[in-house]
């Protein structure tokens, strides 16, 4: 596919003397279409070429030579040089590339032999899998999609919280109760119970705490007994949160949680010594970052346990080892902002290569609230992910119970479009805005939803199924798709690989769940505005088509976000 961008940026750069990459990345898509189709702001230019912007649009404009094919014209406008692309060139090479690519459309090879990791999700082991980690998941998960997309090598870790003083307590409370509790049957909720027990229990009798205490240590000793009984409630909370991973349709390359580097954090505190960083601070042994405005990094608490940043730093070390990564990325609250500022900054005095602690990369969001405001009407009390995407599912339920009740798997596509609701409304805003959690506007038909991407979705499906054929691209008369309607979807279809590109680039998926919004609505006033079946076959070939195209890359880009599309709705 012919790239615009870059062959208008190549005729400027032969114009004057500036990169050609950097003039790409100056160039801009208009926001009113009547201003062109590319746009070239020659501002920042004015100050070292000494002239008035304006002035320098018209000189380039003068000096590059247009061809025909694949620049219509030129024009200067405020200080701003327009390029207008022919509809003819967008429209064959748009549905060309669909033809060759289906459903590797928007593909690219920029991410060809560069390895990505990404660390997403990351619940606690034996503690309920909440709202809150909703938004860990399905940010990561869509970041590990489209940097897959654009064709690096991704592996997705899940960076489980299953180590820490909490699991000494569990072994004890396991110990004096475990009989009493149905922990096999229902494990979270009963550990959940026995947690709360032993810690009013420690609260109360100080031995006990101690008694925990020693358990964790045992733990760390590699005790037969404490690692039987922490193994099976590892494995039993994993057996809950892959009923979530699975309604989300989340999948992970590595499940290596923080226990997994307990053997190898003593190797980061001795790098640290060695290159005397560490220093006593109130009895705990920390690394001095004064000199960065950050408080001092805790490397091993008073009593000589680790800390996260220690298990942080000795998984940076582990995964910059044994998977090369051109660059690793943490998707986490924003609470941890400064915990991750204090682990990068640490892990440059890593004996590593310093390309390394360069590219690690924090991704900071939101918290999840309630429409009132409010994560749970009781203290104590945590909104279960499973329950509320169950939830999602019961709602449309009842809704399709009451609109088209004759629908056939109405269970599976009750599933689809309640669980793509959920993803669509927590992807749908800037991540690091906090995410309003309203029913009623997460699963409305009509409004700037996942159901209502999917009912359109939906709509080209069914076109496609009353005509009974999807037409070859050598049955597709170009010309017939040059109105503004066709024009608007052909263009929107053109930029979907640049929309990827921006997304992976700022670690947003909203900028991939609102172009999705904006080609729905602009093939449904396509659609309102054309007669698709039942015209002259020219005509009919051509929006059929278009129709199969856009279908395409909303399913493309819905999944890239973690959404399943139905057939029908």
């Amino acid at each position: 596919m012919v790239d615009f961008k870059q062959n208008i940026a190549e005729k400027i750069s032969k114009t004057i003397q500036l990169p050609k990459e950097t003039i790409e990345e100056y160039i801009e898509i208009p926001a009113d279409e009547k201003m062109g189709d590319f746009s070239f702001p020659c501002f920042r230019l004015a100050k070292e070429l000494k002239k008035a912007p304006q002035m320098i649009a018209e000189e380039i404009k003068e000096k590059i030579e247009v061809d025909q094919e694949i620049i219509e014209k030129i024009e200067v406008v405020n200080g701003y040089l327009n390029f207008y692309i022919p509809p003819k060139a967008y429209i064959q090479n748009v549905l060309q590339e669909i033809a060759n690519k289906k459903e590797d459309y928007g593909k690219s090879t920029i991410g060809n032999g560069k390895n990505i990791v990404v660390d997403y999700s990351a619940p606690n082991i034996a503690k309920p899998f909440h709202i809150g980690h909703l938004r860990s998941t399905v940010i990561g998960g869509a970041i590990y999609k489209t940097y897959q997309h654009l064709g690096y090598h991704c592996i997705g870790i899940n960076h489980l919280g299953d180590y820490g003083t909490q699991f000494g307590k569990l072994i004890e409370g396991y110990k004096r109760w475990g009989n009493e509790y149905h922990v096999d049957e229902n494990p979270i909720d009963e550990l959940t119970k026995i947690y709360v027990r032993i810690n009013n229990l420690c609260k109360e009798d100080e031995s006990v705490l101690e008694e925990c205490r020693n358990n964790f240590k045992k733990l760390e000793d590699k005790d037969p007994y404490c690692v039987e009984v922490w193994q099976k409630f590892r494995d039993l909370s994993l057996k809950e949160f892959q009923k979530v991973y699975d309604l989300l349709q989340v999948q992970f390359d590595s499940w290596n949680g923080e226990a997994f580097y307990s053997d190898k954090m003593p190797e980061v505190i001795e790098m640290l010594k060695k290159k005397n960083l560490l220093m006593p601070s109130e009895g705990a042994m920390v690394v001095d970052l004064s000199d960065k405005n950050m408080p001092p990094c805790i490397i091993e608490k008073t009593n000589g346990s680790t800390t996260y940043a220690t298990r942080d730093l000795a998984a940076i070390l582990y995964r910059a080892r044994n998977y090369d990564f051109d660059k690793a990325i943490y998707v986490t609250s924003y609470e941890q902002i400064l915990h991750f500022k204090q682990v990068f900054e640490v892990a440059k005095f890593l004996d590593m290569d310093e390309k390394y602690a360069q590219n690690l990369v924090h991704v900071p969001f939101g918290m999840v609230q309630l429409k009132d405001g409010k994560m749970s009407t009781r203290e104590g009390n945590v909104i279960k992910l499973e329950d509320l995407l169950n939830e999602a599912i019961h709602r449309v339920e009842a809704i399709m119970d009451e609109k088209n009740p004759n629908l056939e798997n109405k269970e599976e596509i009750a599933k689809k479009i309640g669980i793509g609701a959920v993803i669509f409304n927590d992807l749908y805003n800037s991540r690091i805005k906090d995410e309003i959690f309203d029913w009623d506007t997460m699963l409305n038909f009509n409004g700037e939803t996942g159901p209502y991407m999917q009912y359109i979705y939906v709509r080209t499906k069914s076109l496609l199924e009353k005509a009974g054929y999807i037409p070859t691209i050598e049955q597709v008369d170009f010309s017939k798709l040059e109105d503004d309607f066709s024009l608007k979807i052909i263009k929107l279809i053109y930029n979907f690989e640049d929309i990827l590109k921006q997304s992976a680039q700022k670690y947003e998926p909203y900028i991939i769940a609102r172009y999705l919004i904006n080609l729905a609505q602009a093939f449904s006033s396509f659609y309102n505005e054309n007669k698709i079946i039942g015209e002259v076959k020219e005509v009919q070939d051509a929006r059929l088509y278009l129709t199969y195209a856009t279908g395409l890359v909303l399913k493309i880009g819905a999944g890239l976000l973690g959404i399943q599309m139905p057939d029908r709705m």
